[in-house]
């Protein structure tokens, strides 16, 4: 079995960097994941391009 890619992120409100494993098969995503040290709901969104490469981008939810 193929393993998932990961992403290292800082949070938005503690500033620690979090990895998130990511699920690339679902295509382009959005969801929302709690910080691993602060417990606050960050929100995520995947990207998948043709070629298959992953990005991730997280913001609080207080940012717009």
């Amino acid at each position: 079995m193929p393993h998932l890619p990961t992403a290292d992120i800082a949070c938005p409100y503690c500033g620690e960097t979090i990895t998130l494993v990511v699920d690339d098969s679902a295509g382009d995503q959005r969801y929302v994941e709690d910080c691993h040290v602060c417990c606050r709901p960050i929100e995520v969104r995947v990207s998948v391009d043709d070629d298959g490469m992953v990005a991730v981008d997280a913001w609080g939810q207080d940012e717009a």
